[in-house]
């Protein structure tokens, strides 16, 4: 099979499409042939040796996927050959044949089409874990999100809005009506405005119920400064940098709760119990309209390095979908 290989650190130049070995489902596992998938921020930390995959002989990216069942590893009742079914990954999805545990593969929302769906279940998953059951926003609650314009921002807007819970967000000036446009309240340019003062004055001095963060930073102090008393600040990136120096002293009267998270590290258990859930929760609300999966460009499995350097330029709104199938 086609498979995108990191055949060293560095560049995007590093990354090669080659031909190597198909996986075989184990006991419980499906066999998935490959339609689309789509770059993450965490290949592109991958493919720079910052973040390890799982071990593998060929080190291929890629943490979600959509396509066709080919084939049921012992024990399997949940699915049958053809079915079509989503899920995220340790990695290994950017190639044309993947496999994953059976229990945790969902069913594609209906009238979805794979490749859409390719582009789905990370940051979906990421923002809703983050933003509900970490983070317990609830109806009527606030949210502020950073990097609104970004794959998990413009899920965690879509969301926030589908279980009526308002959201502020942080964009540079030109997605900032994009961010408005999917739902966000207030959508404040990060280049050029006091997001803080933004998020104290919408809320009346009260501040935000949950803060979801990819930025860090020195973004924490003032996430200490933006949430309320009893919130919660959900980590789950670092792209302003993993140091960061902050207050203690003004966390402790808020009685707030700061969380770090990430999927990939997580037990199997853990990936199979969000994932059903969030099929069971969530995947309804793209069935009815209510949420959709912005995509903001589509690159085939070849031209893997070009959508590596477009996610690095940080110029786009919603997902860089990737072609696989």
């Amino acid at each position: 099979m086609r498979a995108v290989v990191i055949e060293s650190y560095g560049g995007p130049e590093v990354l090669a499409v080659r031909d190597i070995p198909a996986p075989v489902p184990g006991v419980g596992e499906v066999l998935v042939d490959v339609v689309a998938s789509a770059v993450n921020r965490a290949d592109l930390l991958q493919r720079m040796g910052l973040y390890p995959g799982p071990p593998m002989d060929h080190e291929v990216p890629g943490l979600e996927f959509a396509g066709r069942v080919a084939a049921l590893g012992d024990g399997v009742d949940r699915w049958a050959i053809g079915d079509h079914v989503m899920a995220i990954t340790t990695g290994a999805a950017h190639a044309e044949q993947v496999v994953v545990h059976a229990d945790q593969a969902m069913a594609v929302p209906a009238r979805m089409d794979l490749d859409t769906a390719g582009a789905l279940p990370e940051v979906f998953i990421t923002a809703w874990d983050a933003l509900v059951l970490q983070g317990g926003l609830r109806p009527g609650g606030t949210a502020l999100v950073h990097a609104g314009a970004s794959g998990v921002g413009t899920a965690a807007i879509q969301l926030c809005r589908s279980i009526d819970a308002e959201v502020v967000v942080t964009a540079s000036g030109p997605k900032c009506g994009a961010c408005r446009d999917l739902g966000a309240a207030l959508a404040v340019d990060y280049t050029s405005g006091d997001w803080l003062a933004a998020v104290r004055d919408h809320t009346d001095g009260h501040g935000v119920d949950v803060v979801l963060d990819v930025v860090g930073g020195d973004y924490l102090d003032r996430n200490v400064d933006a949430v309320a008393v009893g919130g919660t600040i959900v980590q789950v990136g670092v792209m302003g940098g993993g140091a960061a120096t902050f207050g203690l002293g003004k966390l402790l009267p808020k009685r707030a709760t700061i969380v770090g998270t990430v999927l990939r590290g997580r037990s199997l258990d853990e990936k199979i119990a969000v994932s059903r859930a969030f099929a069971e929760e969530v995947v309804p609300r793209f069935e009815d309209g209510t949420l959709r999966v912005v995509v903001d460009r589509r690159f085939s499995l070849d031209d893997i390095a070009a959508a590596h350097v477009h996610m690095g330029a940080n110029a786009n709104v919603g997902k860089i979908a990737l072609d696989v199938g």
